[in-house]
């Protein structure tokens, strides 16, 4: 026979049904409520939530508390998004700074090679570049030394590493520096190793040309380019850049100086050839005159006939006076 099991269970659950179907029921109700688009329904609503939801504010309290922690950790996130930013933003300013330290470096190393002199015969005058007073079809930079410096038109500028220019215009405080980019400027260069001869020439360009190459053949891009001192216009020796093939398929110079980055130039003295101050020193001085009269008189004792005696007349030549002539014949023809 058996048993049948009373007890809390059999209470409880057909209550748990009871009120799962009451509260279906009753938002339904809410959910049609809330649909009915009329306006009495709409006063009620509000006076529905006037009279229910101040009365429930503790009942929103965990859903305030929830929210607030919600929102905490989004921040808790974007401060840790902006730290990991900061870490890799602080990570590049450490490389930026080893690199402005190594640039610092550099150009303590450039300031001081303006101390070294290249040419034991070479010294130089450190000038600072005030403008660039260049232009499309002019490239040209301005200096604020001049010729109570000492300095001369056509003597050489560097950076410190390669050849800049010459100086081309002087006034007393200030020169100019005509860049060896410009279109007016020729250089006489050799190309190592190869030891072949060309002419520098400038385009308005960063990349001027090689014209006037004995031997094209045995130029190689990378080669070395020194000035020759053909002309003795600039000093043999001097490190101009090195060979590349520019874009039309013609030999260029990569110019070892930063021609937009002047800050510091150093004009070298070259008093190997001496100024020309007077044109007419170029003309040869004329041969010592000769008297006249004196031409005029050998002439005309050429031209005089001997005498029997072996004399000539007044005006003859003293190797006629001497008797070494011989006489054409005597009066007694013996």
């Amino acid at each position: 026979m058996s048993r049948t099991r009373s007890g809390p269970e059999e209470y409880s659950r057909p209550i748990r049904r009871l009120l799962i179907g009451l509260l279906t029921v009753l938002l339904l109700a809410l959910f049609v409520l809330w649909r009915i688009d009329s306006p009495r329904v709409e006063r009620f609503r509000a006076a529905l939530i006037d009279a229910v939801v101040p009365n429930l504010e503790w009942a929103l309290v965990p859903v305030t508390r929830s929210m607030g922690m919600i929102e905490n950790f989004r921040s808790y996130t974007r401060i840790y998004e902006q730290n990991q930013e900061l870490k890799r933003e602080l990570q590049q300013m450490k490389a930026w700074k080893e690199a402005a330290l190594q640039l610092e470096q550099k150009n303590a190393r450039l300031l001081d090679l303006n101390q070294v002199r290249l040419d034991p015969k070479l010294t130089h005058v450190t000038g600072v570049v005030l403008a660039d007073s260049g232009s499309p079809f002019r490239q040209s930079v301005l200096l604020n030394v001049g010729a109570r410096d000492g300095i001369r038109d056509g003597w050489a500028t560097m950076d410190g590493i390669g050849l800049v220019g010459r100086i081309s215009g002087l006034g007393h405080r200030t020169s100019r520096v005509i860049l060896v980019t410009d279109s007016s400027s020729r250089i006489p260069v050799t190309i190592q190793p190869s030891g072949q001869n060309a002419l520098l020439s400038g385009d308005n360009s960063s990349l001027p040309l090689l014209d006037f190459i004995e031997s094209t053949e045995e130029v190689r891009p990378g080669d070395r380019v020194i000035t020759s001192g053909d002309g003795g216009v600039f000093p043999a020796g001097l490190l101009v850049g090195q060979v590349a093939m520019g874009s039309d398929r013609r030999l260029r110079v990569v110019l070892a100086a930063d021609s937009r980055r002047l800050e510091f130039l150093r004009v070298l003295r070259s008093h190997e050839l001496e100024p020309i101050l007077d044109p007419g020193g170029l003309i040869a001085p004329p041969l010592p005159s000769v008297p006249v009269a004196s031409v005029d008189a050998e002439a005309e004792a050429a031209s005089q006939p001997v005498r029997g005696n072996g004399e000539v007349s007044e005006a003859g030549s003293g190797a006629n006076e001497s008797g070494d002539a011989p006489a054409e014949g005597t009066g007694d023809g013996g």
